[in-house]
């Protein structure tokens, strides 16, 4: 179930995945929301830079633990434009983190790409849940959907 505190923290993801976009990066953004609601932190995608794992919900999960208490991350919510790749979905599993709410599927994403004609990427799109048993996940958000793939569709017809 998604409320509008939710919604409110999706759409900050979608922004910074414009940002990212006007930086010329691939459209993702998240942000970490501790348990009382407050924003820890955000971040954007950074693989331009060559780095293919600078995603910001990887950033965000070292920052974490890092910073948080075990009981503080178990609290956390990760809010992000789309779903967690296996990568960022182990870190976030082995960091110990909340909750995943995410306004795109890697399903969604996957399908939009086909149809843009990008080759498939070398990492399996799996679902959160095929990568963290049990994690608490909640997304994709409709309401979100054409404005996500709007940015992906800018990104990858280079305009």
């Amino acid at each position: 179930m998604v409320d509008e505190t939710d919604l409110r923290h999706l759409r900050r993801c979608v922004e910074l995945a414009a940002e990212a976009l006007a930086a010329g990066d691939e459209p993702f953004g998240s942000v970490l929301v501790d348990g009382d609601g407050a924003v820890l932190g955000e971040d954007h995608n950074r693989v331009a830079s060559g780095d293919r794992t600078r995603h910001p919900e990887f950033a965000l999960a070292r920052w974490s633990a890092a910073h948080l208490t075990p009981a503080e991350r178990a609290a956390a919510t990760v809010y992000t434009s789309g779903e967690h790749c296996p990568m960022c979905a182990a870190a976030h599993g082995w960091v110990g983190l909340g909750r995943i709410v995410y306004a795109a599927s890697s399903e969604q994403l996957t399908t939009w790409l086909r149809e843009f004609g990008v080759p498939a990427a070398p990492v399996a799109p799996l679902a959160i849940g095929e990568v963290v048993p049990g994690a608490r996940v909640a997304g994709p958000v409709p309401a979100l959907a054409d404005e996500v793939r709007a940015l992906h569709r800018r990104f990858h017809s280079g305009s």
